[in-house]
């Protein structure tokens, strides 16, 4: 009971910040939250119980941006992101621990640096390269719930207004949470002790979120931005050192 009350503490701090980030920058919640509840919990349990939050995340962000979706367009992306997601989910399941934590680590430490530097890659056929971009998303939003560094450094590039682009890139993951819940309930991830801390973070999360709504008229977005990458930067060192102790 005691071990219990000390991770639902630890939980809520981070899922408070986490989801606070989130709601200030619209990005960062999963690379926030994974590494450090990753020290406290089994990552077979922090990755389905974050892949209900972004559900959750998605649904309410989808609800005020949907006008400015094109489905269109990331159509093949959401395709090759499905059909990845299943074998993501296997990966989950069969590896090891340490090998999950030097994952998130390089994943996380990756996506920071790309973009606290402002990296983009050039592509001159994009709906061709959305099948590649969505099977590598699919795997790791499937394995790690990390499936946003390869989508967000692809999309950036694109000459996309930034509402359309986050509407897009919104519904994406909103489709592929949904398509990795029943793939997670059939490998036996979504256990009783996964729905036990989804539903004592959860109230957590909504108040995070919207907190950081508040908050996100009243800070400096680009200094803001760089700080939380700083600190994602942190967090993939730790779940790199853990992987490897």
């Amino acid at each position: 009971m005691e071990e219990l009350l000390t991770q639902l503490i630890i939980g809520t701090v981070v899922i408070l910040l986490a989801s606070t980030i989130q709601g200030i920058t619209s990005f960062g919640f999963s690379l926030i939250a994974l590494p450090l509840l990753g020290m406290i919990l089994p990552l077979k349990v922090v990755v389905p119980v974050l892949i209900i939050f972004s559900l959750v995340l998605n649904s309410i962000i989808l609800y005020h941006i949907k006008e400015y979706v094109d489905f269109k367009r990331i159509s093949i992306l959401v395709a090759a992101g499905i059909v990845a997601t299943p074998f993501g989910t296997y990966l989950l399941k069969v590896l090891d621990e340490s090998f999950l934590n030097l994952l998130v680590g390089i994943i996380i430490t990756f996506a920071a640096i790309i973009n606290f530097y402002g990296v983009k890659i050039k592509v001159n056929n994009e709906k061709l390269s959305y099948i590649p971009v969505g099977l590598i998303s699919g795997l790791l939003n499937g394995s790690v719930s990390l499936g946003g560094p390869p989508i967000v450094l692809f999309l950036t590039y694109q000459a996309v207004e930034k509402q359309i682009f986050r509407a897009n890139l919104t519904l994406y993951f909103w489709i592929l949470n949904i398509i990795t819940i029943p793939t997670y309930y059939y490998n036996g991830l979504i256990t009783h002790e996964v729905i036990q801390y989804t539903a004592y973070l959860f109230p957590i999360l909504i108040a995070g979120t919207l907190l950081g709504i508040k908050l996100g008229n009243r800070v400096d977005e680009n200094l803001f931005k760089k700080f939380t990458l700083s600190l994602i930067m942190v967090m993939g060192a730790l779940s790199i050192i853990s992987g490897i102790a």
